[in-house]
Order: structure tokens, then C-alpha cells, then sequence
């Protein structure tokens, strides 16, 4: 020791730790010694970082057998931290570029536990619990603030909002109907493969409880069929068209399949939304319904469309959440 001290003074109060922290090692052992030890071995290999005891050329080496102590890797929390401000910074950018004065806020993760959709009160037919019929709901039970984005028919197919909301990774559930989609399938498998869901609307968008139930089975079963060849699944959701339904829909969209039947609390628009409940307030879970629309039905595209939600949800300090990861 003294030779290190001799050959370089300036370590001489990093070495002195050293030592009293060997002695510190070297006392007897008393209860809740255990701890103690740890924390000071830990405390001289930094200090031996701190001092470069470990630098090649200095006369202090490891013993025969031993490595050289080697500066920690930075914490995985650090590198997180790091990856957090990139995904700010890349989503706000995002965001500038679509017109919107704030980033979409994140949804939490999807729960661990789904939560038990059952039809909202009033929305129940007949045997709807006997028969263990699809729930029509317009909230799913959540605490969180979050809000699920729908959107439905499939008229208009714009590639900027394909764009847009794969720019702010905003995730929205589709309602497709087959007279509309048929033109361009290839529309809707982009939209699918950018990890947006696609869902059953029927295949003409007729008024349900206006058909017989083979009638009303041929709309459901046959639009299950064309979603399992276009796009490789027969879907659990239906949307019943205009939300209308009775107890041979549900009937015969339990027998294709269906599970849920979502409707809506809020729609939007591209200059205006609508509110179900009277307070026209959101609420945590609730299900927003906008459509496939352009200039030629509304005055303004898809793009402005979704400007409008996002603004106003993001304000009310709402996040979008993929309907399907809860149910």
C-alpha cells in the first residue's frame, strides 16, 4: 500500500477508504452483520473505480486468480428512459404534422383480467341471459380513461388516414360492411396488418328487425364467411346497422359465431359530435362510433375527422384503447 501511496499521492484519501472499509470487513461478526458485508463489498469495488486501482500500470494488480473489477453496465432503466423520450419526441412530431396541437396520450396495458360485459340496462331482449345471448353494450367496465374508437361501413378508403393513425398509433376497431368493401378488400387487409381490428356490419347494411331470422342469419353468417376468405377470421363482434336489433339478431349472431354486439355512447363527426347520455359528458369505456367518410358526404375527410376526436378526447385527457384487448 505504501508503495501506491508514494508513487501516486493524490489517491492517498480514495486508498485510506480502501482501508477502512477492509477493517470495516474484518471486524467481528455481530447480528444483522450479513447486510453490512454486502453493502461494503459493494462500496470497495466503486471506490476502486472511483480511485483507478484497476487501471493497467498502476502497482496495485488483483491477485493470482482474480479478474480486474469492471464498471457496471448502464441500467436497463436508464436505456427505458432513453426509449420513453424517443417515443415522445417521435409521437408529438407526429402529431405536428397532422394538425394536432397535443400527442395522443397512451393507454394503459390491457388488463390481466377482462371485465364481464354484460348487454346495458335496457338494451336486453327477451331470454337475453337464458339463452346466453350477445350483449349489446355501449360502455366496457373500466376505471381507467380510456375510450375505444369504432368505425364503420367502409365507403370511403383514404390512404392518408391509414397514414395518420399509424403515425400517433391510435387503434380503432372497423365494422364492415361487404357491398361497401367489396370494390378494394386490399384497403381493409392494410388497415389489418397495421394491427387495427376487423369486425362484422352485415353484408348490405339492412334494418335488421325488419327481416326474418333466416333473413337476418343470411346478413350475419354470409358476411362471416367473406371476413374468414378476405381477411382470415370470422369475426366475434357484430354491429348491428343503425344499432337496431331484436331477438333474432341476436339469435342468429350467436349461431355465426358472435360473442359481442357493441354499439355505441358518442359519435363523431367531422364537425360535430352527438352525445347518448343527456349530460354529454364521456366516461371511462365508452364506445365511440365515426364512419368511412370523404368530402363527397361530409365536409371534410377522414383525416379531419379524426383530428376532431383526438383533440377533444386528448383535452378531456382520454387515451384510445383497442376495444378487443377487453373483452
Amino acid at each position: 500500500m505504501s508503495s501506491v501511496v508514494q508513487n501516486d499521492k493524490n489517491r492517498l484519501p480514495c486508498l485510506a477508504g480502501l482501508a477502512g472499509l477492509s477493517g470495516l470487513l474484518g471486524r467481528p461478526g455481530r447480528p444483522g452483520r450479513g447486510a453490512a458485508v454486502r453493502a461494503s463489498l459493494a462500496a470497495l469495488a466503486v471506490a476502486a473505480l472511483v480511485c483507478g486501482c484497476d487501471r493497467p500500470g498502476t502497482p496495485v494488480a488483483p491477485a493470482p486468480g482474480q479478474q480486474r473489477l469492471q464498471a457496471p453496465p448502464a441500467r436497463a432503466l436508464d436505456s427505458y428512459a432513453t426509449r420513453l423520450k424517443v417515443s415522445a419526441a417521435a409521437r408529438t412530431a407526429a402529431a405536428r404534422r397532422w394538425g394536432l396541437s397535443q400527442a395522443p396520450l397512451l393507454p394503459p396495458p390491457p388488463p390481466a383480467v377482462k371485465p364481464r360485459i354484460h348487454a346495458r340496462p335496457g338494451f336486453e331482449v327477451d331470454h337475453q341471459e337464458e339463452w346466453d345471448l350477445p350483449p349489446v353494450f355501449t360502455t366496457v367496465p373500466t376505471k381507467d380513461k380510456i375510450l375505444f374508437l369504432t368505425i364503420d361501413d367502409g365507403a370511403e378508403k383514404d390512404p392518408a388516414f391509414l397514414r395518420m393513425m399509424n403515425d400517433l398509433k391510435v387503434p380503432y376497431t372497423a365494422f364492415l360492411s361487404d357491398y361497401l368493401v367489396k370494390d378494394d378488400y386490399g384497403y381493409f387487409r392494410k388497415a389489418q396488418s397495421l394491427g387495427n381490428t376487423l369486425n362484422n356490419h352485415t353484408l348490405h347494411h339492412p334494418y335488421l328487425p325488419g327481416l326474418s331470422y333466416d333473413e337476418q342469419r343470411h346478413e350475419i353468417c354470409d358476411m362471416q364467411d367473406i371476413m374468414l376468405k378476405q381477411f382470415g377470421r370470422r369475426p366475434q363482434l357484430l354491429r348491428p346497422p343503425y344499432g337496431n336489433y331484436n331477438q333474432d339478431t341476436l339469435r342468429a349472431a350467436k349461431s355465426c359465431g358472435i360473442k359481442y354486439a357493441p354499439i355505441w355512447n358518442e359519435e363523431v363527426y367531422v364537425d360535430h359530435w352527438e352525445f347518448r347520455e343527456d349530460d354529454k359528458r364521456l366516461r371511462p369505456g365508452d364506445i365511440v362510433l365515426t364512419h368511412f367518410r370523404g368530402r363527397g358526404e361530409w365536409d371534410g375527410t377522414m383525416v379531419d375527422d379524426m383530428r376532431r376526436f383526438l383533440s377533444y378526447a386528448t383535452a378531456k385527457g382520454y387515451a384510445v384503447a383497442r376495444l378487443e384487448d377487453y373483452l
